[in-house]
């Protein structure tokens, strides 16, 4: 699930990315071209509420490109973005309003 949240003084959004604990019994993070692609910068935290999940703040309007990785280098998507061509890297159009 991806929750965003505009805040128009700051022109900034925070994105939630989060995936249910089943989705994945190993750590995941989110990497994308919001932290240069770094696995280690946004790993998802275990949550009481059977989630994990990381909070990322970006400047909107933005296009984000990113993936989800899992332990043993296993990339994958979120179902709630669109996914880009060839690269299979998930999409995301952030919007000032």
């Amino acid at each position: 699930m991806i929750k965003v949240t505009t805040n128009k003084k700051s022109g900034k959004a925070t994105i939630t990315f989060s995936l249910p604990l089943d989705a994945t019994p190993d750590p995941v993070s989110v990497a994308g071209d919001f932290n240069g692609w770094d696995p280690l910068a946004d790993p998802l935290k275990k949550r009481t509420n059977g989630t994990r999940s990381a909070k990322v703040e970006v400047a909107v309007p933005a296009r984000i490109e990113f993936k989800y990785l899992a332990e043993g280098g296993v990339w994958f998507g979120d179902p709630d973005a669109d996914v880009e061509g060839d690269t299979q890297n998930c999409v995301l159009e952030l919007t000032a309003s």
